[in-house]
């Protein structure tokens, strides 16, 4: 395997440079994320397309990571419920050190290859599900181990790493390789190699949400109106959708409480 994410920075010195220095070398590698992600849109797509079938079908979809990985994997699937209106417990953030591990670091947490599918057992895990493994170094035992006991126990197994040939990838039915190069702190990869796992999670779960029929246009017609700012954004969307003023718009929200509902009841002439 590649160790790119451990190689040393193309930048020395670093606590020598003036402040405007570190942000533009910084900004200049970050523009290195992207092209890379765009390089791998074939892989993200197959593995799309087989979460979009076992969902369909009943099945939930998994992340587990450690430190920075496992924190994006449960910011994307906590994301899901308010976005799109999927009940909590079909997208599923795994974290090696459980939920102290959100906000503070459990480092030796994962070293141990036997956990993750522990915790994937608390949940009733079973083969109609997905897990994806996200680990910028691709060679995190927590995640390893918790692939290989997917893929024993008959699951779809996914990944997403940032270094090529990693022992994760082989363990992956769908890998997703994100090759960003060296970090601007020298294995660091809580930078680009984060930002890279961002974008691709952002892909695999919109996409999944929008194959599943979760968006109306482009406009998250299902997301909950939890607040103020949710509120108006759904009585906008009724008020474009149905030409409609606003008064009359903020009556239907307030009647059936969903953008959905309020769209295809008036349609319906239901209301």
């Amino acid at each position: 395997m590649t160790n790119i994410t451990e190689s040393s920075s193309n930048y020395n010195d670093l606590e020598k440079l003036s402040v405007i220095d570190l942000l533009t070398h910084i900004n200049s590698e970050d523009h290195n994320v992207a092209p890379a992600v765009k390089q791998v849109l074939p892989a993200i797509e197959v593995l799309v397309t087989e979460i979009v079938k076992k969902m369909k079908k009943g099945g939930r979809l998994f992340y587990i990571g450690a430190g920075t990985s496992g924190r994006l994997g449960i910011l994307d699937a906590s994301e899901i419920p308010p976005t799109y209106g999927m009940e909590h417990g079909w997208v599923i953030g795994l974290i090696a050190g459980g939920d102290k591990a959100i906000r503070r670091s459990v480092e030796h947490a994962e070293d141990d290859p036997h956990q993750a599918w522990k915790d994937m057992e608390e949940y009733q895990i079973n083969n109609k599900d997905v897990v994806v493994g996200i680990a910028a170094s691709g060679r995190t035992p927590y995640v390893i181990g918790g692939l290989q006991a997917a893929n024993k126990h008959g699951l779809t197994t996914g990944c997403i790493t940032c270094n090529p040939g990693s022992e994760l990838a082989k363990n992956a039915n769908f890998p997703i390789e994100v090759v960003v190069g060296p970090e601007f702190v020298t294995g660091s990869t809580r930078m680009k190699s984060g930002t890279a796992q961002k974008l691709v999670l952002n892909m695999i779960s919109t996409s999944v949400m929008v194959q599943l029929g979760r968006v109306k246009g482009n406009k998250m017609v299902d997301m909950q109106l939890a607040n103020i700012k949710l509120v108006d954004r759904g009585v906008r969307m009724v008020m474009e959708e149905l030409s409609i003023g606003r008064e009359e718009a903020e009556k239907l929200i307030e009647k059936y409480g969903s953008v959905r509902k309020v769209i295809d009841i008036v349609r319906e002439g239901k209301n």
